[in-house]
């Protein structure tokens, strides 16, 4: 098979950690890198090889059409043009999903249902038989994107959602993505990948774990455990599909994982108020193959101490409206509070006791966590000023539709009032 045009899809924010991790998946150049995700010219078995090993795409989309259009009928004459025969056949069903930029369609149902009926038609003229719609579940998914002028026709290779990695069966309410939080770990310069034993890995440790998200994907990347070992994907369903060529990649995986050695102590640390997220997370870990490298405790953020001698990073998706139940103490009483009316909820998330725990929290790493470096995904822009913190570095990031910043502190001793004083003089 000739190189594939493959595009993948990331959250906004993440296009540079795309696209090195693409070129080291790969070993090819990127052919672009655009807003929301990145492209790279690469053979099928490279398709095969970024679904088991991407921690950032969405998904990975090859590239079937790209040209101008005007109208629906454009779309049709396009999706006709496609040799869709040569991926799937008229047995298997399909779904075809559309998203649209500054496009001059009114309707991108009626511009789906075309594009559809192509494709429906040209299985029908070359095969005799047409495949049936499923929108739940499909056998294969065709994605067309429609620019102001251009259509870009594109088959999945994925299926499911990349985050989806097979490990999270236990979640509480807004679970962190796990390519968001493998975006987090690349974002802040984390050494699980590169450290040439264990002993050289920076503690990690997330006060605010909730179902573990963060802590599991930092103890994958460390163990060298790809990320779709656990899953199935959507290539297993194309004519292209060779299961010699995918198992062997799956074993070439396997080979590369870090062997843990009997009695080593964990690398990535965790804690949660709610010790009910704090089961959950364990559970996750174990699903996922790292339940040794974690340790996993209940506990208030603002009392947690360090867990380990050895300075490192604190990174968290802190809890924030709805989610600040999991904060501890102050975000307690904020919860509780939340409860009597949803006006208070919002009136809540923006202030007062949300301000309460993000200062003690602040005060807290002050005592107790000098010399560590503290990352912090927020959408809070006005974060740094409540905690009395001047950030190092800020990282703009996505959280789904909500935009947030990754604000890195750099944490030093509290100084006593005496040596403050003295200071003053």
């Amino acid at each position: 098979m000739n190189p594939l045009n493959l595009f993948l899809p990331c959250a906004a924010g993440v296009e540079d950690y795309l696209a090195d991790e693409v070129q080291r998946i790969t070993a090819q150049p990127l052919a672009f890198k655009t807003r929301g995700g990145v492209g790279v010219q690469a053979s099928w078995r490279e398709a095969m090889r970024l679904n088991l090993h991407s921690r950032l795409s969405q998904r990975v989309l090859v590239q079937l059409w790209h040209g101008g259009y005007r109208n629906e009928q454009d779309l049709y004459q396009a999706a006709s043009a496609v040799a869709w025969e040569a991926w799937f056949t008229p047995a298997q069903t399909i779904k075809v999903e559309i998203t649209a930029q500054h496009s001059p369609l009114t309707s991108l149902n009626f511009a789906a249902l075309k594009i559809k009926d192509a494709l429906c038609d040209r299985f029908r003229t070359t095969c005799g038989a047409r495949p049936s719609v499923n929108t739940t579940w499909p056998d294969v998914r065709i994605h067309a994107h429609l620019g102001t002028d251009q259509l870009t026709l594109y088959i999945d290779t994925s299926g499911e959602p990349l985050f989806k990695r097979g490990w999270r069966q236990d979640t509480g309410d807004a679970p962190l993505k796990e390519t968001l939080a493998a975006a987090l770990i690349a974002a802040c310069g984390w050494n699980g990948a590169q450290a040439q034993t264990l002993e050289q890995i920076e503690p990690l440790v997330d006060p605010c774990c909730g179902s573990g998200t963060l802590l599991i994907e930092a103890a994958q990347i460390a163990l060298r455990i790809a990320p779709g070992l656990q899953r199935r994907f959507a290539f297993e369903q194309l004519l292209p599909f060779q299961p010699h060529v995918w198992n062997a990649l799956q074993d070439e995986a396997i080979r590369q994982q870090r062997a843990w050695p009997a009695g080593h102590g964990p690398i990535v640390f965790g804690s949660d108020v709610s010790h009910r997220m704090v089961d959950f997370a364990q559970r996750n870990a174990e699903r996922a193959g790292v339940a040794q490298a974690i340790l996993l405790r209940g506990g208030d953020a603002l009392q947690r101490l360090p867990p380990c001698p050895r300075a490192g990073l604190l990174l968290l998706n802190p809890p924030y409206g709805q989610r600040l139940a999991a904060a501890g103490v102050a975000g307690q009483r904020a919860h509780e509070r939340a409860q009597t009316s949803a006006r208070e909820s919002a009136q809540m998330a923006d202030g007062g006791d949300a301000d309460a725990f993000f200062e003690q929290l602040a005060a807290h790493w002050k005592s107790h966590y000098a010399g560590w470096t503290a990352w912090v995904l927020t959408p809070d822009l006005k974060l740094p000023g409540k905690m009395r913190l001047k950030e190092t570095r800020r990282v703009p990031l996505w959280n789904g539709p909500i935009e947030c910043r990754l604000f890195r502190f750099d944490l030093t001793a509290r100084r006593s009032p005496a040596a403050a004083q003295s200071a003053s003089h």
